[in-house]
């Protein structure tokens, strides 16, 4: 995902180079030894964080997420009223099993409509979260929100709507309208449960600043929260066989505080020292695997719930475990050099390829190409031996140097890593403005090699 930098008006010399000029500043010129790239035919500003596995996982995960939702103590009472209103339906119209379906199609509906509507809202504001979140009091008070919410889960606190506009949300309406109005209003008077949960998803998506992948993970856990409801309502003699609410019901809202937390942890990171940056996820799993598998009292009518706290317990551990020993087993990362005419003239003459790499910390895809592709040894052991590397940090901003060379190559938003070969030219075929696994990469530099032999 390219978060935007706001970077406009491209003009073109004599010559067909791009200049870059903003509201009367002084047309950019080009830095020694280096002709001014053509902008790349890419958007920059398209969202694509998401791809491939990576967003069949996150789906898969949001989808799951709807599901448990349905556990927690303010959505499961509702489970058996759904299905008296659906069974209401069948009873009222003497319809066939198609009419039920239409009514809980409709009542799926509405509930993707609230949604993935708040889904769309909180990705157009993404160019603004953006920039809003280079702010380290921001991302602290983002943080600090997560927490809040989380230990309302936790239950040390209560979040309760105001009682006209629950009652306004429970209200029962006929025919087809009805189950969509059901739907749309699930979200109110499930509030206090899953509010916080969507609240910390809203700022995700918004972060991620494209519409299309809000709505699309909203209508997703939208299915995850109404599947089980509208599969029960067609199956309601199947009702007697759930399990009796119970104190299970506060481990699963236990279970999705521990998922804001890790949230919380996710938007602090960025401005931590770098052990902490580990140690503090790691921390967060550790502790959410011991409380929800072990420490937690709550109990079940069911045999297989110590089971599951076990399971959850259990993967919380292994995933701690697995980030400290990816980290401790990490190698040497690319000895990054500054941005210089010194630099650029070492590389012109030594005839070697440059790759510039537009970095913030505040960016989720710049941190992602840092972990995991700039510290892969065959891309390590590439950027060493036949490539200058050169990282441009604007993660504070207003340095007039970065300023300037954002402007030059037509920078919209990071990541963003810019291929130069030996003449000086970039191949604006190979401009990155996302994250690529290490294998990818590595084919990037190849190209970029095979430019100099020519």
């Amino acid at each position: 995902m390219a978060v935007s930098l706001g970077y406009q008006n491209v003009y073109r010399d004599p010559y067909g180079f791009p200049k870059w000029q903003e509201q009367g500043l002084p047309i950019a010129s080009t830095p020694a030894g280096l002709s001014a790239p053509v902008q790349a035919d890419a958007d920059p500003t398209s969202s694509r964080s998401l791809q491939g596995w990576a967003m069949l996982w996150t789906l898969l995960g949001v989808f799951a997420g709807g599901l448990a939702l349905n556990l927690t103590p303010c959505v499961y009472p509702m489970i058996p009223i759904t299905v008296s209103f659906f069974g209401g339906r069948t009873t009222r119209d003497n319809p066939n099993q198609f009419k039920l379906v239409l009514h809980g199609l409709c009542y799926l509906l509405g509930l993707a409509a609230t949604n993935s509507a708040l889904g769309v809202a909180a990705a157009l504001t993404g160019g603004l979260m953006g920039a809003v979140l280079q702010n380290p009091i921001v991302l602290t008070l983002v943080a600090g929100v997560l927490i809040l919410f989380a230990t309302s889960l936790f239950g040390f606190w209560e979040l309760r709507l105001p009682g006209a506009l629950t009652q306004a949300a429970g209200r029962s309406y006929s025919g087809y309208f009805g189950s969509l109005f059901m739907g749309l209003t699930l979200g109110i008077v499930a509030a206090p449960c899953i509010g916080p949960f969507v609240l910390g998803l809203l700022t995700w998506v918004a972060g991620m600043g494209n519409p299309w992948l809000g709505f699309l993970i909203f209508f997703i856990l939208s299915l995850g929260l109404g599947t089980p409801l509208f599969v029960l309502a067609l199956f309601s003699g199947q009702l007697q066989r759930l399990p009796r609410a119970g104190g299970w019901m506060l481990w699963v809202r236990n279970l999705m505080g521990w998922v804001l937390v890790g949230m919380a942890a996710y938007f602090i990171r960025p401005i931590l020292p770098e052990i902490l940056k580990i140690a503090l996820p790691v921390a967060v799993a550790l502790a959410a695997g011991l409380h929800l598998g072990w420490l937690d009292k709550n109990q079940a009518g069911f045999r297989a719930f110590p089971w599951l706290k076990t399971i959850v317990g259990t993967a919380c551990l292994v995933l701690a475990t697995f980030w400290i020993t990816a980290w401790a087993m990490r190698g040497p990362g690319i000895d990054w050099q500054t941005y210089s005419q010194t630099t650029l003239q070492e590389a012109t003459a030594q005839e070697k390829p440059v790759i510039i790499d537009f970095y913030a910390d505040w960016c989720t895809p710049c941190r992602e190409l840092e972990e995991v592709t700039f510290h892969q040894a065959d891309v390590v052991r590439q950027a060493r031996n036949n490539f200058i590397m050169i990282k441009v940090d604007v993660t504070k901003g207003g340095n007039p140097v970065h300023e300037q060379l954002l402007k030059q190559y037509g920078v919209q938003g990071v990541p963003t890593i810019v291929f130069i070969d030996d003449r000086g030219k970039e191949r604006t075929d190979l401009r990155l403005v996302d994250f690529l696994p290490p294998t990818d990469f590595l084919g990037h530099m190849a190209d970029l090699k095979k430019t100099n032999q020519q």
